[in-house]
């Protein structure tokens, strides 16, 4: 049971993360595009940022929207699996952050990534 209890504190936790970075892209669209483009401006990902944005977004929100029903399964002692594979797809976003962060030698916004990777591993765990 305690195992249930901390696995549906991660996913709101990651839900939480994932559904507002989202939501902030998809409202606020053109001043992230605008600050990422000069982020990744000495990048190979300089004229790809639209697309890269496009694909970390949809990839959030399958994230976010996997741990909602995740935690709503355990709730429910109906499953693991949605959240399992919430937990598996927040890593995967985190992953691609990373590697832009480390990309743009942002060594500090990398650091922060960490942060979040942790408990996103720990569900992976948990969960599986």
């Amino acid at each position: 049971m305690n195992t249930n209890v901390a696995s549906i504190l991660l996913l709101a936790f990651l839900a939480l993360t994932f559904l507002q970075s989202g939501y902030e892209k998809i409202f606020y669209w053109k001043d992230n595009v605008e600050w990422l483009k000069g982020h990744f401006a000495k990048t190979p990902l300089k004229n790809q940022v639209p697309l890269a944005l496009f694909h970390l977004l949809v990839l959030e929100l399958i994230s976010g929207i996997l741990c909602v029903v995740g935690a709503i399964q355990l709730l429910t002692n109906s499953g693991r699996e949605f959240g399992f594979y919430g937990a598996v797809f927040s890593c995967i976003c985190l992953l691609m952050m990373l590697f832009g962060q480390r990309l743009a030698k942002d060594y500090d916004g990398a650091r922060t990534i960490v942060i979040y990777f942790i408990p996103a591993v720990m569900a992976v765990y948990w969960l599986n």
